[in-house]
């Protein structure tokens, strides 16, 4: 019987690669007053249900989704976090 987990993956530019969409929100705080605001990097935060046998089937599913489609590896760093959800799945 499978398990159904949620995953939260949050993927982000990697520090070496130059953020212009964060560049831009940046400047747009500061001319809206917001005065303080350091270094602005803009990300995607991703969040899918899945199957799997059991945790480690789904963090090594979700850690080939990311590597697959979901992240660019070459700019991009990703992490997730994989929870259990309180339904079962039948096979």
């Amino acid at each position: 019987m499978s398990q159904r987990y949620q995953a939260q993956i949050y993927v982000t530019l990697r520090p070496s690669v130059l953020d212009p969409a964060g560049t831009a929100v940046r400047s747009g705080l500061q001319q809206l007053g917001f005065e303080g605001v350091g270094d602005v990097r803009i990300g995607k935060y991703v969040e899918l249900t899945l199957d799997a046998n059991d945790e480690a089937d789904a963090r090594e599913k979700v850690d080939f989704m990311c590597d697959r489609l979901l992240a660019n590896p070459t700019i991009e760093n990703y992490r997730f976090e994989v929870t259990a959800m309180a339904e079962e799945v039948s096979a």
